[in-house]
């Protein structure tokens, strides 16, 4: 087996840690191997799992299948059983662990609810089947059971996928707060009301937060507890395919914010102590709790786990029609101590002892498992530890994702706002943190997504206002904090966005400068929907300057996919310090940034490469943006010719930016 590592070879700094990247390489071939039982056979004809486990039924009857290796025994509870442990009704044991019931297809009938009745050594308990693709909550009880989905029509698609955007445009959503109602929006509220303005904001890709089964509302989706179940608070699994439809039809990929670093660790509901193990699924003793997030840590050097989670990537994939995945809490997966309270700063860091290889191996499987079954998919890994390779192909020995979050972009420009003033943004330190990337990987680059909008923390337009936004975004309103929010907002959001290394990622409402913060309902707020919505009505006021951001929005994101923006290398970088001002060209466009509070400058001259005529495309000065209309936008400029170069010359108000395209002329 041949094995390239091309980018370990371009990277000096790198070469002395071959060993080490040659290991996970090494290591995910023969796991991949074992699991697919030859080197030369594809992981998507293997990962099968939930074709075989679950529930599924023949002309016959019905088949349910389950994992358990410490069972004692395993009884259906249902309405046919009159939820007791009924011998007509057991389980029985085939090996390894595995366990099946069959019974006649007249036994379920459709959206009937069903548990399981584990029992082992010393004890016994409900549970959700782990296979589970439908999971509902009784509104009376709160407790969920399993139904069984089985619609007299499946669901059949009507719209092809659109193809893969070479300008990578996300809009991060969560369905359940999509809607400014004081309640839980759904699946269908969402296609009918949402995506439409994703679309027509110009954004090409949705990711959808929230989708896995998880039993906390509160938790933003991110303690799962049934892998294989779209979240029923939605609506149903055809209600979800709707979605993914018509957002095809309306140009737009989807993707999904997928859980595998951890699961929830409720144990009716989940898969903690699911046959009366705690190391069923999961690593034994401490290794298997995450004591930060209060959850259970998956063992990914058991092949039944690689299965339900390689399964669990597939089943997404073909059953719902997603076209990829962001992984949520990969440095928890890649680190023993999972990343906490590490600073990574230096390769040692990163190939030392507390290096998990098990986590990387399935890693990157899961990424040549879902390239397999689509070419086009994409993946992104969220990671805080910027680990080398992660997003470099597998092909050329990395773990194969896509992209990867450019996590410190948006900690820096909170870092600025709340440490420095605004005369000591430093516009050179602007670049590099903003640029800071390795060369040989792609990355979404974001100047907030939910993360930064959660309870405790705030949106970026309310850091730079704060109260002011509910007194005075009045159209009419004179005020000087309003104005240098507005105007900082929109620097930000196009600085990010043109100096972007890959994808950019806007979070839902964030467009328009959404005021408030995310809190779901919980005891500490009395239960309340109040923050867990989005005000659409904000940015339909026309009294109201949100309107503006919007705009501005929609012309930024216009901008960047019409020009192909991410496909062309940032030259010429002119970033004076001094003056605050910080100028790059993209392809065709000249980017200018005057990020002085209080200097405008008549006359600023910039060095060019030629002498071709310019003209302003776009400007976060104009009025229709919120700006104070002070530049010509009719006006072409042209280069002068001097001992050093030519020099373009222009007008570049205080809080500004403004971008420049060549003319072919």
């Amino acid at each position: 087996m041949k094995i390239k590592l091309d980018y370990v070879e371009n990277d000096s700094f790198l070469m002395p840690y071959k060993k080490e990247i040659l290991n996970i390489v090494v290591q995910s071939e023969i796991s991949k191997a074992m699991f697919t039982g030859s080197p030369k056979n594809k992981l998507m004809d293997e990962a099968n799992g939930h074709l075989f486990y679950g529930i599924h039924l023949g002309e016959q009857n019905i088949v349910i299948r389950e994992w358990a290796p410490n069972a004692k025994a395993i009884f259906l509870l249902c309405d046919a059983s009159d939820w007791k442990q009924d011998e007509d009704f057991a389980f029985q044991s085939f090996g390894d662990g595995n366990w099946e019931l069959t019974l006649s297809n007249n036994v379920l009938s459709h959206e009937s609810n069903y548990k399981l009745w584990i029992e082992w050594e010393g004890g016994a308990g409900e549970r959700i089947p782990a296979w589970a693709t439908r999971v509902v909550q009784d509104e009376k009880s709160n407790l969920f059971s399993a139904r069984f989905w089985n619609p007299d029509q499946k669901y059949k698609w009507k719209h092809k996928v659109p193809i893969k955007p070479i300008t990578p445009l996300i809009y991060e959503a969560h369905v359940g707060m999509a809607l400014e109602a004081g309640r839980v929006g759904t699946y269908s509220e969402f296609k009918k009301q949402i995506l439409p303005k994703i679309a027509s904001q110009g954004y090409n890709i949705v990711q959808l937060m929230a989708i896995q089964e998880h039993p906390y509302y509160g938790s933003f989706g991110y303690h799962v507890s049934s892998f294989f179940a779209p979240s029923s608070r939605f609506g149903t699994p055809d209600d979800l395919k709707a979605l993914i439809d018509e957002a095809h039809r309306l140009g737009l990929l989807v993707v999904m914010d997928i859980i595998h670093s951890h699961a929830v660790k409720n144990e009716v509901e989940g898969l903690s102590c699911y046959d009366g193990s705690f190391h069923q699924f999961f690593h034994q003793g401490e290794r298997g709790n995450h004591q930060a997030w209060d959850s259970r840590c998956f063992d990914y050097g058991k092949p039944q786990v690689l299965n339900f989670l390689l399964s669990n990537c597939k089943y997404w994939i073909q059953e719902f029609h997603f076209d990829g995945f962001r992984f949520d809490g990969v440095t928890s997966m890649m680190y023993l101590n999972h990343g906490l309270e590490q600073d990574f700063l230096c390769y040692d860091d990163y190939f030392s002892e507390n290096l998990d290889i098990d986590g990387l191996v399935y890693l990157r499987l899961a990424n040549t498992l879902i390239h397999e079954i689509n070419p086009n998919a994409i993946t992104i890994a969220e990671d805080m530890s910027g680990f080398p390779g992660l997003a470099v192909s597998v092909e050329q020995g990395g773990i194969g994702f896509d992209f990867r979050m450019a996590m410190g972009v948006p900690d820096y420009w909170i870092k600025i706002i709340k440490e420095l003033e605004d005369e000591n943004w430093n516009v050179g330190e602007m670049f590099y943190r903003c640029t800071d990337k390795r060369l040989d990987e792609k990355v979404v680059s974001y100047a907030e997504s939910h993360d930064q909008a959660l309870v405790g923390d705030q949106t970026l337009i309310f850091r730079l206002i704060g109260a002011e936004m509910y007194w005075n975004m009045h159209v009419g309103s004179k005020n000087l904090k309003i104005s240098r929010g507005i105007a900082l907002h929109k620097m930000i959001r196009m600085t990010t966005l043109a100096t972007a290394g890959g994808a950019y990622l806007n979070f839902m409402g964030n467009e328009f400068g959404h005021p408030e913060w995310i809190d779901f309902p919980r005891e500490g707020n009395n239960w309340s929907y109040h923050y867990a919505r989005r005000q659409w009505s904000l940015v339909d006021d026309s009294n109201l300057r949100y309107q503006h951001l919007n705009s501005f929005d929609k012309a930024m994101i216009e901008m960047a996919q019409k020009n192909n923006l991410f496909l062309h290398e940032i030259k010429y970088i002119k970033a004076n310090t001094y003056d605050q001002v910080l100028a790059f060209s993209r392809g065709d466009l000249f980017f200018i940034f005057n990020f002085n509070p209080n200097h405008s400058f008549p006359d600023y001259g910039f060095s060019v490469p030629d002498d071709k005529v310019r003209k302003i495309e776009l400007t976060s000065d104009d009025i229709i943006y919120g700006g104070f209309g002070r530049l010509d936008l009719n006006m072409e400029y042209t280069p002068s010719y001097t001992e050093e170069g030519f020099l373009l010359k222009i007008y570049i108000p205080s809080r500004t930016l403004l971008v420049m395209r060549v003319l072919n002329k």
